[in-house]
C-alpha cells in the first residue's frame, strides 16, 4: 500500500533554508531545491534588473534580485523571483527571520526548461494574488519573448514582444526593448 508524501509546514521550510545551502521554494506544502541557472539565464536577469533599476531611477521604488524571498500569503508560497520591485516599504512576513517580502510591486522570472510551467502557470496564478502586484515579467529561455501581465481595473491582461518589439511596464511608464535585453544572448 502506497503512503501519502508528507506535506510540510512553513516552519519546516524555513528550518530547510537555514540548514541546507542553496535557496529553496515552497508551495503547497512541498519544498522544492533551486538549481543553479544556465549563462544565458543568469544575463537575462542581470539585463532586467539593470532596466528595472535605470527606470526606477531616484524614485520611490527599489529594485531586488533574486536574493529577496516573496512570500504569497494568499497561497501560502515562498519564492525567490529573478527580480523584484517594492515600490512602498518592505512589508515583511513575521514568520520568517530574514526579509522576505510581502509587498512586491513587480516581479520578474527567467523560464528554464525545468521551471517553465511553473512559472507561466502557478506561479502566474499565485501571483497575481497579491494586492501590490502591478505586473509580473516573464522572460523566455526558448525563444527572445518577453511577456508582461499586467493589473487594470477590469483585471489582468497581457503584452508580449519578440525580437525587434519593445514591451511596457505601465506602473514605472517605462519599454523593455527584447533586442537590448536578450544581446550578447545565444538565444534566437
Amino acid at each position: 500500500m502506497a503512503t501519502a508524501r508528507p506535506r510540510h509546514t512553513y516552519a519546516d521550510y524555513l528550518g530547510v533554508e537555514m540548514m541546507k545551502p542553496g535557496k529553496h521554494e515552497f508551495f503547497n506544502g512541498e519544498i522544492y531545491a533551486m538549481s543553479g541557472g544556465s549563462e544565458d539565464h543568469a544575463a537575462l536577469a542581470v539585463k532586467l534588473t539593470v532596466a528595472l533599476d535605470r527606470a526606477v531611477g531616484d524614485g520611490p521604488c527599489r529594485v531586488y534580485s533574486s536574493d529577496l524571498r516573496i512570500y504569497v500569503e494568499a497561497v501560502g508560497m515562498a519564492a525567490f523571483p529573478d527580480a523584484s520591485v517594492l515600490c512602498e516599504p518592505l512589508s515583511q512576513h513575521a514568520a520568517s527571520p530574514e526579509a522576505t517580502a510581502l509587498n512586491p510591486s513587480i516581479l520578474v522570472e527567467v523560464t528554464s526548461p525545468s521551471s517553465e510551467a511553473y512559472d507561466c502557470e502557478t506561479k502566474l496564478m499565485a501571483y497575481q494574488t497579491i494586492a501590490s502586484l502591478h505586473e509580473y515579467v516573464i522572460v523566455s529561455h526558448r525563444e527572445r519573448r518577453i511577456t508582461v501581465h499586467y493589473r487594470t481595473p477590469d483585471g489582468w491582461k497581457l503584452r508580449s514582444a519578440i525580437t525587434g518589439g519593445r514591451v511596457v511596464i505601465p506602473s514605472l511608464e517605462t519599454e523593455l526593448v527584447v533586442d537590448e535585453i536578450y544581446r550578447s544572448s545565444s538565444i534566437r
